[in-house]
Formats: structure tokens, sequence, C-alpha cells
């Protein structure tokens, strides 16, 4: 099971909740740091890195450098195969691979904050 710092039971979908939010912010604040002022610019620039599809291809490339931990690696696996609802606009495989890249942000933001900047900061470096 996996809990907060303060000993709250987190449900897998509701730490990708937190997750996504946790991953668009810190997105939104780098691209904002790089530049890019125009809203509309900043909006296309977003979906290189928070789009579903994107989220998978990250995910893929940092299980390809064997950054996780095995406790990361459960995380994303619970997060993976979280019942939750159908995509409406990517593949089932696309979007289970996401929720569980989302998975383990959240519970690291909430946990693990200097964890949760290493794995951010690659983020932005793989893409």
């Amino acid at each position: 099971m996996l809990y907060s710092k303060s000993g709250v039971f987190m449900n897998n979908l509701v730490l990708a909740y937190i997750g996504d939010a946790a991953y668009e912010l810190y997105i939104r604040e780098y691209l904002i740091n790089c530049g890019i002022a125009k809203v509309n610019q900043l909006q296309k620039k977003s979906l290189e890195y928070v789009s579903a599809i994107s989220q998978r291809i990250i995910l893929e490339k940092l299980e390809n450098q064997n950054i996780f931990t095995e406790e990361e690696k459960s995380i994303i696996k619970r997060g993976r195969n979280a019942s939750s609802h159908r995509s409406k606009t990517t593949d089932i495989i696309t979007y289970k691979k996401s929720t569980g890249l989302e998975c383990l942000i959240g519970y690291l933001y909430l946990n693990n904050k200097k964890r949760y900047i290493e794995i951010m900061e690659r983020v932005v470096e793989i893409r």
C-alpha cells in the first residue's frame, strides 16, 4: 500500500491525479524559465511533455536508462495497472503508461521532493 508522509493511504489514481498536477506545474515553470512568454507558444511546447503520448515516450526512455529504484518501478506498475476510465484520445497502453508515470510523480511529490525534482530534471533533459 502507498501512503503519504502523513500516513494517509493514497489510492493509485489519487497519486496519478496529484502527479498530473505536479508534473504539469513543473513543466509550465520550466518553459517559462526558458523564456517562452506567449501563452499560445507555452501551450504548444507543453504538449511535448504533458500529453499521454509524450509521457509514454518519456517513461520508456527513463526506463531504458535504468534510473528507477525497485520501489519506483513498483509504483509505476501499480499506477499502470490501476482501474480507470478509458481514454478518448489515445490507446489504452499509452494511457496506462502515462498514468504509471503520473502515479510515480504524485508519490514522489508527496513523499520525496528531492527525488521528484531529480526525476523531473531528467524529464526535461530527455525531451
